[in-house]
């Protein structure tokens, strides 16, 4: 699926902000002229084709009492989608990126508590007998990131 126009003004949109009411896709079908209906089925499309691989509010765990974690793994190319696919079962991953590196495969955990960020990393490594590089956040910044569709 190639993403057209319309979806393009979707991600775009979607990216500034969700709005809290009662039917806030409703809301945001009529300011970018659809119908909620198209909308969701959209936004449905999209997941589907993996074009958007989610779709959800990004809570900050750390004010929360929670904890984020930029881990890293040096995965054998055979291996990378089957440890992928375990290291993804987790619901504390947030993200998780493929990179051109030894490091090849980085990702973030976020948890409810701060202990619980040791307690992830150390079942990935029990499931894929690979060593998890821990790197927790020393100073938080904002950059406001968007990727323009």
């Amino acid at each position: 699926m190639t993403p057209d126009e319309t979806d393009r003004r979707i991600l775009n949109y979607l990216q500034e902000g969700f709005p809290i009411a009662p039917h806030p896709y409703r809301m945001v079908a009529e300011e970018l002229g659809l119908t909620e209906e198209d909308l969701l089925s959209r936004i449905t499309a999209m997941k589907e084709a993996r074009v958007i691989t989610r779709f959800g509010p990004f809570f900050d765990a750390a004010a929360m009492g929670g904890a984020f974690c930029l881990c890293a793994i040096a995965v054998p190319e055979e291996r990378f989608e089957e440890v992928m696919t375990k290291v993804n079962a987790h619901p504390e991953v947030a993200h998780n990126y493929e990179r051109t590196h030894r490091l090849n495969m980085w990702f973030v955990l976020a948890t409810e508590t701060p202990d619980a960020i040791a307690r992830t990393a150390e079942a990935i490594e029990r499931e894929t007998g690979l060593t998890v590089l821990c790197f927790p956040k020393l100073q938080e910044f904002f950059i406001g990131f968007r990727v323009a569709a």
